[in-house]
């Protein structure tokens, strides 16, 4: 995964009132910790930081003014419900050749056969991985599987140098027989029963007998 360069400023103002005008400057409060070391507050560049975090465990190289370069990695992310824009960073401080703990995607491709439905039953997995060279997720194929198949995090094709960290036996994707509009309806039916919902029954239709005339 390349560095993303990013200059950031050092800040020596704290609380909300000094988030709200970093923000109103474009800038986002962030911190740096990790190794040790003490927390180091820092302001970054709000547009350019949005940019690197769309990319999941992006590997940032935090430059501050009269300070020694440091690799990092977004540990928290505190974003604005509405605007979708960056509030706060925490950042962990990582080393070249360390091995750091992180979740990446699991994307599926193909197609199972027909009439099956297939369950992403983790969309992430925790990995190991060399800090510098964090894979962008891990595919797995459903091209041909039947209801009933499984697939488990030790049947995940790894990227060299990137271990599990999880249990080898966690489910990851699980295949089943697609339901019918019969069964559908057969478990919303006793789903309501269970919750004593009862159903209006559609009233009959009234009937009126016209003697013909002659």
């Amino acid at each position: 995964m390349a560095e993303v360069k990013i200059q950031a400023e050092s800040r020596t103002e704290f609380g909300k009132g000094a988030a709200r005008r970093i923000r109103r400057d474009h800038k986002v409060p962030a911190v740096l910790y990790g190794h040790g070391t003490d927390p180091v507050h820092i302001t970054l560049p709000g547009h350019e930081t949005m940019l690197a975090l769309k990319t999941a465990n992006a590997l940032l190289l935090i430059e501050v003014e009269g300070s020694e370069s440091l690799l990092a990695l977004p540990k928290q992310v505190q974003r604005d419900p509405i605007k979708n824009t960056v509030e706060h960073v925490d950042l962990v401080i990582v080393k070249r050749g360390e091995k750091v703990h992180v979740d990446i995607a699991v994307h599926i491709e193909g197609d199972a056969v027909s009439e099956t439905l297939v369950v992403l039953e983790n969309a992430t997995i925790l990995v190991e991985a060399e800090a510098t060279h964090i894979p962008d997720g891990v595919t797995v194929s459903v091209e041909g599987l039947d209801a009933g198949a499984q697939i488990h995090a030790s049947d995940l094709k790894l990227p060299a140098g990137t271990t599990l960290a999880i249990e080898p036996d966690t489910l990851i994707v699980n295949v089943t027989a697609a339901q019918t509009a019969e069964q559908a309806e057969a478990d919303l039916a006793g789903a309501e029963a269970e919750a004593g919902i009862e159903r209006d029954e559609p009233e009959a239709a009234s009937t009126e007998t016209v003697a013909a005339s002659s």
